[in-house]
């Protein structure tokens, strides 16, 4: 959402852009949502007045076709709002998107890092991909696992839980350089591959 407004690809005059929102506890609607941060005196453009096309919508936990691909959404655990993971699919390779996850929600888990729940495994399931929350690292996580987020080494046992082939780490805490990113990728091994997301990646499958 912080994002929206300088996003290349979607700020210009013949965008056509469905922005779908989760569905929200209390009832609100997408532009009320939005509109929470993306209005003065926060910020100058409101959601209303992007450039081009845009259309709002309310998102539940789903299964829909959209432009040619199949996406499945499931409520993920996190702190603060409600947070979807998405699994998106042509036919042929599957892509999972789950950001702001934060497992330990639920408690420890088998192994500290928090609990491999349902959506989060379904979602998964014999992925190609799975990029995935890594604003943490292990031994942050019990000082800052307040913030809502994940342990990168969270993300990689989900993908093997799951037999996801490829984790992409992305949702960077923000104090990490380049030297830091190095070291939390060498932290895994083969299996699953992992690699440390930068910006304008670009993934073949």
């Amino acid at each position: 959402m912080q994002g929206l407004p300088f996003c290349d690809a979607t700020v210009r005059n013949d965008a056509r852009v469905t922005l779908f929102v989760p569905d929200q506890l209390d009832g609100s609607d997408p532009l009320e949502v939005l509109s929470r941060s993306m209005s003065p005196p926060h910020f100058p453009v409101r959601a209303d007045e992007l450039r081009g096309d845009w259309s709002f919508l309310s998102l539940s936990a789903s299964t829909m076709e959209v432009e040619g691909f199949s996406v499945l959404v499931e409520e993920i655990p996190h702190k603060g709002g409600r947070t979807y993971g998405v699994r998106v699919s042509d036919g042929s390779s599957t892509v999972v998107y789950m950001t702001d996850h934060c497992p330990s929600a639920l408690g420890p888990g088998p192994d500290g890092l928090g609990e491999y729940h349902q959506a989060a495994l379904s979602l998964c399931e014999g992925a190609d991909v799975l990029i995935h929350d890594a604003q943490l690292a292990r031994e942050e996580l019990e000082a800052e696992t307040y913030f809502g987020h994940a342990a990168a080494e969270n993300a990689v046992e989900l993908a093997r839980h799951a037999n996801v082939a490829h984790v992409v780490l992305f949702h960077h805490k923000q104090g990490r350089v380049d030297d830091d990113l190095d070291a939390l990728a060498g932290r895994f091994s083969e299996e699953p591959r992992v690699t440390v997301a930068t910006q304008r990646t670009v993934l073949e499958l």
